[in-house]
């Protein structure tokens, strides 16, 4: 067997399961998780008034995982052909044959099963019914979003709506209530996420045109793209003041946040220009998954001074 051969050979040759679970974690990026989660831990704390039930923390953070998981797997498998054509996607694990659809999809499966038993111990063990009534509806909601970039460039807000119910349905499954404070926090996740995305969106600015993917850089170009992002941030920040009106447990130690996660935003569009793409990575990940965590872990605090 020639060199070339041994190489294809094993280039092809299956995966253990564990290399797959560490490959598939990778692909759907995990570590984004960062962004919905600290907000959804500040809508528990909130609700709660304070410390939360062990139980009921567990039970949202199991849900909060296993439903991005959905969300992703659904993504990658309705973006696999679209993933193939851009040349920034092309590598991810379907389009390059890593990973199989049918892996992808038990994956799905699996996580989709995890979050409706979830849902469903807020029934069992503290006799509050409404995660699991919104259980289907609201995985049904978080797969949808590969499909909106098919037809509209509300794609962005779709997005930011879609983590926007973390910190929703964390309050309606401590609290089996709603109120103000998770709907201004939930404003402020759309507008923040929403902002963030079509930033990132300008990195396939070309690729979206030759396919046709709506997106607000595909239709108003990358410069006036980045302007649509710096004023829905802005609305971010309006929203994100409002909540720490909303509610007299958010105090000091929150508007602290507020002030640093402006400055961060600033310094975020100060990165990203129309010429120059090169630290949108930087910007996208690194600054938005610091406001995140600090926004939540000051709030936290704040419930308890």
């Amino acid at each position: 067997m020639t060199t070339s051969s041994v190489q294809r050979a094993s280039a092809t040759a299956p995966l253990p399961v564990p290399a797959k679970l560490s490959l598939f974690a990778r692909d759907i990026k995990i570590s984004h998780t960062v962004f919905a989660l600290p907000f959804a831990l500040l809508s528990t704390f909130l609700a709660a008034g304070g410390m939360p039930a062990r139980g009921k923390l567990l039970l949202i953070l199991v849900c909060m995982v296993t439903a991005r998981t959905v969300a992703m797997a659904a993504n990658r498998l309705l973006d696999a052909r679209l993933d193939a054509l851009n040349p920034r996607t092309a590598g991810r694990a379907i389009p390059s044959g890593k990973l199989s659809t049918r892996f992808y999809a038990a994956a799905l499966a699996a996580c989709g099963l995890a979050f409706l038993a979830a849902t469903g111990g807020f029934q069992l063990a503290y006799h509050n019914p409404w995660p699991a009534i919104l259980a289907l509806p609201v995985l049904a909601f978080l797969c949808g979003y590969p499909l909106l970039k098919r037809f509209t460039r509300l794609c962005h807000y779709y997005l930011g709506t879609a983590l926007a119910l973390a910190p929703v349905c964390a309050w309606i499954a401590v609290s089996g209530t709603l109120a103000p404070p998770p709907l201004w926090m939930a404003a402020a996740v759309v507008c923040w996420t929403a902002g963030f995305d079509i930033i990132y969106a300008c990195q396939d600015y070309q690729s979206d045109v030759a396919c046709g993917i709506f997106s607000v850089p595909s239709k108003l170009g990358i410069g006036p793209a980045l302007w649509v992002a710096r004023i829905t941030h802005l609305a971010c920040v309006a929203m994100l003041v409002a909540l720490g009106l909303s509610t007299t447990a958010l105090g000091p130690l929150y508007f602290t946040g507020v002030v640093a996660a402006v400055a961060l935003l600033v310094l975020e569009h100060s990165l990203v220009k129309p010429h120059d793409l090169s630290k949108v990575n930087l910007a996208f990940f690194t600054f938005n998954g610091v406001i995140s965590v600090l926004l939540g872990t000051l709030g936290i605090i704040d419930v308890f001074v």
